[in-house]
């Protein structure tokens, strides 16, 4: 579904119904413990990307991965467009932010960083 909906918004294509449609369906999830990092990551920045609204969808991501005991498994790139998605679409979440800022903070080097991810 992530690649879906990022595929639709990368290529410029707009379709809300379409999106409504993810953003309902992974918004009432259970658990969004079968996602990897990247595919958390590619949903929040299609729904930005998109400039389609969908709070529900976006207060549940953060929540999750404002709650992973750590943020390891997230490269650089996911960590940059999660947090660009959340301010980008205007959803503020910030257990997510001080999640991510804090993990950053205590890397050892930020050499995994390209520029932009850190910009």
């Amino acid at each position: 579904l992530s690649n879906t909906a990022w595929a639709f918004a990368t290529a410029g294509q707009s379709n809300p119904e379409l999106l409504k449609k993810i953003g309902d369906h992974v918004a009432g999830l259970d658990s969004l413990d079968s996602f990897k990092p990247q595919e958390l990551s590619n949903t929040a920045l299609a729904f930005a990307k998109a400039g389609e609204s969908h709070p529900k969808l976006f207060q549940k991501i953060g929540d999750h991965v404002a709650r992973l005991m750590s943020l390891d498994s997230f490269y650089p790139q996911a960590l940059s467009n999660t947090a660009w998605a959340f301010a980008t679409a205007g959803q503020s979440n910030p257990e997510l932010l001080k999640k991510i800022g804090d993990h950053v903070a205590g890397l050892d080097s930020l050499d995994s960083f390209k520029p932009q991810e850190l910009s």
